[in-house]
């Protein structure tokens, strides 16, 4: 099969038709609503390793003792779903469910203590032998690179005997494969003490050690260690990625989970935030990652937060507390303990999520529909008289519970939330499709909303569909941390597509989740990489146009759209072949004209279930090209997403 990356048209740029080619019609004179920059909104959610494991630079597993340390052998569990699995590639999803601590000597030496435990409900304590023998704890599985430097800290207590304290940084099994820290002092209060160490090798079982050989006891309130490139916390490698992304908007911290979060469990010493069990998922909530790392995080990267309170579980007061502590002046009551905390000026955050899901009997605090409008609009009233000018975003669902919600609280939104998933299908066409189809039935459903609903009337309340994505296949990547391939990344250009064609009722969407659990990113201990469906929304994000313009023709089963730059000096022509066959284009353009070179940008790998994973070279890559702007009839690849960019006079 001929796989030539041809050019298309540009005399009226190119685009998409079946074998025996078609003409796609672009008219510049019919455009519609500006495409909001919020479409290429994310989503972070504390479940699996989409933060901890993947953002967050945390190296140790479960640090503040959540799991008792009994000196057994870590439990995990470890399954794989009934899914064919592609090439063989595959690891099972594992999920640590004890504690990843082991004793050093006899197992009888640690005891959890419960009384004035440093932090969670009990802290380790060490018993040592007292005859120049090793007690003490260590934990294995650490990703360790040749060259890299490491940091962290430890908080000791215990009888001035059992100093010196030895903490190792072990890469081998040789006598000099290590680097220790020595701690030649302990009081009968804790103290933190700072790591710092280098690797000499690379590994992916490197070993931290806490070892004292002498008399008496000691305590471990708690241990960090993460890579010293950490940038205030999180992972320098995800981070670079979540730059390429250049999403304008992050929504956080749930998702399920927020229905069962306590918001001020995330405040103060990261090492004193107590170790809570999932309230919604598997797993351990460490604590260490709260409003002000995700706010940090945020200015990092350059995006906006969209924080979701909690209308599960949670109550109305707890709502307007937390809007004060982020958005409050320093003289209110959170203001002066967000300033306490090391942050005096208001984070002014504008978009606030007024719960997640609960229309579901799965959401934690779920209640029914003629309840839960009361207690929405309640929650409403309580963040305005803290902040008049916050933007709230309603829990909604296609159906009874969006068109009630509407009718009720039309008043107390000022966005609605829906939510969309798909599971995979036998055909490529297929696949693709169903995408574009879901996300203009919901379009529709709020147009007609709109017309029956007198609660709408001079109200222009637009959709942020702030969870969707496919979910299928494999975990591979911690809990629903599925594996994307080149058909997913054709079908989330198509979800995007649509999104387009429907600018005057979608203004923010939110793809679900950013790393490892459903994510555009997957990382491993030690590396990180763009998933296919990154890719698409990397691509996108730099080089698509900002008002789309009108694409008629029967150009079946290709998908393509078109859009002017703001000052209508660009074109942008986007083509989505999902066929195994070239597909022959020509593109009429009307309303204008092109000129000079142009440059197109080609996704596709060898079949549909080509995938990128970490360390490993890339099989779906992104290729650039120039393009003629004179050029005639041209192809289109098999399994792509091609755009094209001319300048228009």
């Amino acid at each position: 099969m001929n796989r030539k990356i041809g050019l298309l048209v540009f005399a009226g740029l190119w685009v998409a038709a079946q074998a025996q080619g078609a003409t796609v019609n672009v008219d510049l004179g019919q455009g519609g609503a500006p495409i909001s920059k919020y479409i290429y909104g994310q989503f972070i959610e504390h479940l699996g390793r989409c933060i901890y494991g993947g953002i967050w630079a945390e190296m140790l597993e479960d640090r503040k003792f959540y799991y008792p340390v009994t000196g057994e052998a870590p439990a995990w569990t470890m399954f794989k779903p009934g899914m064919r699995s592609w090439d063989g590639e595959g690891h099972p999803y594992e999920l640590l469910t004890s504690s990843p601590w082991m004793i050093l000597g006899d197992k009888k030496s640690v005891s959890m203590v419960t009384e004035d435990s440093y932090v969670g409900e009990h802290t380790p304590r060490i018993n040592l032998p007292g005859n120049g023998r090793p007690g003490g704890l260590f934990q294995e599985r650490l990703g360790l690179v040749d060259g890299k430097e490491y940091v962290g800290r430890i908080v000791l207590a215990g009888a001035s005997g059992a100093a010196p304290i030895e903490v190792s940084l072990v890469w081998g099994g040789g006598a000099t494969d290590r680097q220790t820290v020595t701690i030649d002092r302990l009081g009968r209060t804790y103290a933190k003490f700072p790591l710092r160490f280098t690797a000499r090798g690379g590994t992916d079982n490197g070993r931290l050690e806490i070892v004292s050989r002498g008399k008496g006891h000691f305590f471990v309130g708690t241990v960090s260690l993460m890579p010293a490139d950490n940038l205030l916390g999180w992972r320098a490698d995800t981070v670079a990625l979540l730059k390429q992304l250049n999403s304008p908007v992050y929504r956080w911290p749930g998702g399920n989970f927020v229905s069962g979060y306590d918001w001020k469990d995330g405040l103060g010493d990261p090492d004193r935030r107590p170790p809570r069990k999932n309230p919604a998922w598997k797993g351990i909530e460490h604590n260490d990652v709260g409003l002000h790392e995700f706010l940090e995080l945020c200015r990092e990267i350059n995006a906006e937060a969209f924080i979701a309170v909690n209308t599960g579980q949670g109550g109305i007061e707890a709502a307007a507390e937390e809007i004060e502590y982020v958005n409050g002046d320093a003289d209110t009551p959170m203001g002066r303990l967000r300033a306490r905390n090391g942050h005096p000026e208001p984070y002014g955050v504008k978009w606030w999520a007024i719960g997640n899901e609960m229309y579901g009997d799965w959401q934690l605090g779920h209640m029914p529909l003629e309840e839960y409008v009361k207690k929405h609009n309640r929650v409403v009233d309580a963040m305005r008289k803290v902040d008049p000018d916050f933007e709230p975003i309603a829990v909604g669902s296609m159906g009874p519970w969006s068109e009630q919600m509407l009718k009720t609280c039309a008043n107390h939104m000022s966005l609605i939330s829906e939510h969309l998933y798909w599971q995979d299908r036998d055909d490529v066409v297929s696949h693709v499709s169903q995408i574009a189809a879901r996300i203009r039935e919901v379009a529709d459903a709020h147009r007609g909303y709109r017309k029956r609903l007198s609660s709408l009337a001079g109200k222009d309340i637009r959709i942020a569909m702030d969870e969707w994505n496919y979910w299928y296949g494999p975990n591979e990547y911690g809990e629903l941390g599925v594996r994307y391939f080149l058909q997913d990344a054709l079908g989330a250009a198509v979800g995007l597509h649509e999104f387009f064609r429907n600018s005057d009722i979608y203004f923010m969407a939110n793809y679900a989740q950013t790393v490892n659990v459903i994510g555009a990113i997957k990382t491993t201990k030690t590396q990180a990489e763009l998933e296919t469906t990154g890719l698409v929304l990397k691509l996108y994000r730099q080089r698509f146009g900002e008002v789309p313009v009108r694409v008629t023709g029967d150009f079946r089963p290709l998908d393509v759209a078109a859009a002017v730059s703001a000052d209508r000096t660009a074109l942008t022509v986007a083509v989505v072949n999902p066929t195994d066959d070239v597909q022959s284009v020509t593109l009429k353009l009307t309303g204008g004209r092109l000129t000079g070179r142009g440059q197109k940008w080609t996704l596709t790998g060898p079949n549909k279930w080509s995938h990128n994973a970490p360390g490993k070279p890339r099989q779906v890559d992104i290729v650039q090209s120039p393009v003629a702007a004179t050029a005639a009839r041209q192809d289109v690849v098999p399994l792509s997403v091609t755009l094209y960019s001319c300048f228009l006079r």
